[in-house]
C-alpha cells in the first residue's frame, strides 16, 4: 500500500493535460507532499551553505510611489548565518556587512539563485525538487532557483518574456499581483533598467501614480498569497509583482521552456542590439544606471547583431524542421510536434490532446486566482465589492475615472501647464493678455524614444518583418519527393 506522503491529487499526466489547459495563474495543493525540499527553511539551509557567500540585494523601506528597481537598491556578500542573526535584529550580535544596514529600514533579498551554482558541490540536493511530479520527466532543482527573502522584500512589477513558471513556497507567505498580458497597455512598460527576458513596469503597483499613469487604473489585478507547500502556476507573459510577507520567506521556481520562446529569443535579440546601441552612444542624459546588475556587461554591437542573426537562423531552422516533420509524417499521426523541458521530441503517445473535452478541475486541490473585481465580500474580507466591478464595461469605467482624475477638476492638461477647456479650445483665453503662458513641452530623454522603439507591441511587428525577409531571402533546399 502506498505512503499516504505519495497518493497526490493529480498524477504527472493529469498535470501536464491541466497546464496545458490553464489559461489563467492557478494555485496547486497538496502536489508537494513528501518532497524534501520543504524542508529547505533559511536555518536549514544555512546549515548546508556554511561560510559560502551569497549575494544579497537591499532596498529602503520607504514608499515612493515609483517602483525600487534593482538599479537603485545596495548589495552585500554575506553568509546565510549572518542574515539570520540580522532578521533577529539583536543588540551587539555580529551581521556581518549587514551592519550597515538597520533591519527597520531595510529588507534584504538573496534572488534569482540558481540552484545548481549555489550547490553544485551539493548536486544531491537537486533531487529534493521533483518537478517530474508535473509531468516535466527528469526537471528538478538543478533547472530551478532559490529565492530567500525578509518581510518587505520584494520584485518590480515585470513580465518574463521566456517560458511559463512554476513557484513552490518553502517557507513564510509571498502575496503575488498579477496582471494578464492584455493589461500591457495599463502597466508601461520599460526596458530601462534593462534586463534580457525581463519587461519591466513604470508603475509602482502598490502605490501607483495616476497622474503619471492614469491607464493603470484600468488594470485587473489578480492577487493570491501563497502558503507553504503551494505551488503557483504563472502563465506566459503575465506580469507579476511579488513581496514577502513574513520574517523569513523561502520559494523555489522553475520557468518550464515553451515552443514559441524561439520567436522571443529574436524579439529579445532585437530589444538588446537597440537597447545598447543607444544608452552606450555618447549623450548628456546617458548617465544613469541603465544595465541590470543581473546582466554581465555591455555586449558590442557587433556582437549583438550575432546575436540577431543566430537567433533568425535558429528559428528558421526550427520552423523548417517542423514543416518537414509535418511532410513525411504518417498521414493517421495529426498530432503536432512537442518538445519536452529538455528540449527533446516527445513520442505522439505522450502528448495532451483535444480530441475530447476537458475542463480544468477547479476545486479543493487547484483554486483559480481571480481578478480583484470577481472577489465576493466573503472572499475580501471586510471589503465591499464595487458595483461597478461586475459590469463587462468595468475597465472602461475605471479608465475614464483615471482620466478624470488626470484632468482634475473641469481642466486638462496642456504641456505642463493647466488651463480650463475653453481656453485650450483655440490656443487662448478670454483674458490672453494676462493668463495665457506659453505650453512647456517636455524634453525628450533617450529612455523616452527607447519605450516607444522596443515597446513589445513594436518589437512584435519588427520581429515579424525580419522572419518575413529572412525567409523570402534564404535559399531554400530542393525538396526531396516523398517515397
Amino acid at each position: 500500500m502506498a505512503a499516504p506522503d505519495s497518493i497526490k491529487p493529480f498524477s504527472p499526466e493529469e498535470s501536464q493535460k491541466i497546464l496545458h489547459h490553464l489559461q489563467q495563474p492557478a494555485v496547486f495543493m497538496d502536489m508537494t507532499r513528501g518532497w524534501p525540499v520543504l524542508h529547505w527553511t533559511a536555518e536549514h539551509l544555512s546549515g548546508c551553505l556554511g561560510d559560502k557567500l551569497v549575494r544579497f540585494r537591499l532596498g529602503r523601506k520607504d514608499e515612493t510611489n515609483t517602483p525600487l528597481f534593482e538599479t537603485q537598491c545596495s548589495y552585500v556578500e554575506a553568509k546565510l548565518a549572518d542574515f539570520l542573526r540580522w532578521t533577529r535584529d539583536q543588540a551587539g550580535t555580529d551581521v556581518g556587512p549587514f551592519f550597515k544596514y538597520p533591519k527597520s529600514e531595510y529588507w534584504a533579498y538573496a534572488d534569482y539563485k540558481y540552484i545548481a551554482v549555489l550547490f553544485q558541490d551539493q548536486p544531491s540536493m537537486f533531487e529534493d525538487v521533483k518537478w517530474s511530479e508535473f509531468g516535466y520527466e527528469g526537471r528538478n532543482g538543478r533547472e530551478s532557483t532559490l529565492w530567500i527573502g525578509t518581510e518587505g522584500a520584494n520584485t518590480p512589477c515585470h513580465l518574463d518574456s521566456y517560458g511559463c513558471n512554476l513557484v513552490l513556497q518553502v517557507q513564510g507567505r509571498k502575496r503575488w499581483h498579477l496582471f494578464p498580458p492584455e493589461d500591457t497597455i495599463n502597466l508601461y512598460p520599460t526596458r530601462i533598467p534593462y534586463e534580457e527576458s525581463s519587461v519591466f513596469s513604470q508603475v509602482d503597483v502598490l502605490h501607483p501614480d495616476l497622474r503619471r499613469f492614469p491607464a493603470f487604473q484600468g488594470a485587473r489585478a489578480h492577487v493570491v498569497t501563497l502558503q507553504p507547500e503551494q505551488v503557483l502556476y504563472v502563465p506566459r507573459h503575465w506580469w507579476h509583482y511579488v513581496e514577502s510577507l513574513d520574517p523569513i520567506t523561502v520559494s523555489v521556481n522553475s520557468w518550464i521552456e515553451l515552443e514559441v520562446d524561439d520567436m522571443a529569443r529574436v524579439s529579445e535579440a532585437v530589444t538588446k542590439a537597440v537597447v545598447c546601441a543607444l544608452k552606450s552612444a555618447p549623450s548628456d542624459d546617458n548617465s544613469d544606471n541603465w544595465l541590470n546588475p543581473t546582466e554581465e556587461g555591455v555586449a558590442s554591437h557587433n556582437e549583438n547583431m550575432q546575436y540577431v542573426n543566430l537567433a533568425v537562423r535558429a528559428l528558421a531552422q526550427r520552423q523548417r524542421g517542423l514543416c518537414h516533420s509535418k511532410l513525411t509524417q504518417d498521414p493517421r499521426d495529426t498530432l503536432p510536434v512537442k518538445r519536452d523541458s529538455r528540449g527533446q521530441i516527445r513520442k505522439n503517445s505522450d502528448l495532451v490532446t483535444d480530441s475530447v473535452p476537458f475542463s480544468v478541475p477547479f476545486g479543493p486541490h487547484l483554486t483559480p486566482v481571480r481578478c480583484q473585481q470577481d472577489y465576493s465580500p466573503e472572499t475580501r474580507g471586510t471589503t465591499t465589492k464595487d458595483p461597478e466591478a461586475s459590469s463587462d464595461t468595468a475597465p472602461k469605467t475605471k479608465l475614464a475615472s483615471a482620466v478624470r482624475l488626470h484632468q482634475g477638476k473641469n481642466e486638462c492638461i496642456h504641456g505642463l501647464t493647466q488651463c480650463r477647456p475653453r481656453d485650450c479650445a483655440d490656443g487662448t483665453s478670454e483674458n490672453s493678455s494676462v493668463d495665457y503662458e506659453e505650453p512647456v513641452h517636455p524634453v525628450i530623454t533617450t529612455n523616452d524614444l527607447l519605450d516607444c522603439l522596443v515597446h513589445p507591441d513594436i518589437i512584435a511587428r519588427v520581429t515579424k518583418l525580419l522572419l518575413e525577409r529572412h525567409t523570402y531571402n534564404e535559399p531554400q533546399e530542393e525538396e526531396k519527393p516523398l517515397i
